[in-house]
């Protein structure tokens, strides 16, 4: 696997490098040892996949706050997606900052989110479907969020969003009220 740092401190953008011959592909999706080489503490606990059935669709912004702090490593099994991590650590020298990427089944790439970053992603294509690995289980006391549309931060969306659930669109605008907690976390 490929490490590229981003715009986000302690984020990452994860390349396969798959093995390939005229049966397809083979390639791993996660290496304890490959991960601690590239300085990244992650340990899944729990794995969770989403469905969106129409392009355009947004999931997002979400993160657990302390002491269920999580991390996440997302890739998309079909179709293509554009992914998001959005820092929200006070302290890193990347506050506020966001970066995207386009994940897709064919390409194969994930999205490493650290640890105090929300998460968000919108469908590129129909019936795209995600899976990703959680550094710790979802707990509803302490899942949060904030608006994909919030101007605090300009998040560049590739299409208008299409469908955004009902709590992802009433999520408080940034630093007023982000404390309140959501009932699920996709």
């Amino acid at each position: 696997m490929k490490f590229a740092a981003c715009t986000v401190d302690g984020a990452r953008l994860v390349e396969p490098t798959p093995h390939e011959d005229f049966r397809g592909r083979f390639m791993r999706a996660w290496c304890a040892i490959e991960f601690a080489q590239n300085a990244i503490d992650f340990t899944p606990v729990q794995a969770n996949m989403g469905f969106s059935r129409m392009r355009g669709t947004v999931r997002g912004m979400h993160y657990q706050t302390a002491p269920a702090l999580e991390a996440k490593l997302v890739r998309c099994t079909r179709g293509a997606m554009f992914d998001v991590v959005l820092d929200l650590r006070p302290a890193s020298r990347s506050f506020r900052a966001w970066f995207g990427a386009v994940l897709s089944a064919a390409n194969g790439q994930m999205l490493y989110i650290p640890e105090g970053c929300a998460h968000g992603c919108q469908s590129l294509e129909d019936e795209t479907e995600f899976h990703y690995m959680a550094s710790a289980p979802f707990s509803p006391e302490h899942a949060t969020g904030v608006r994909h549309d919030d101007p605090a931060f300009g998040i560049n969306w590739p299409l208008p969003a299409t469908a955004v659930s009902e709590q992802d669109r009433n999520w408080p605008l940034f630093g007023s009220g982000m404390a309140r907690t959501a009932r699920s976390n996709a």
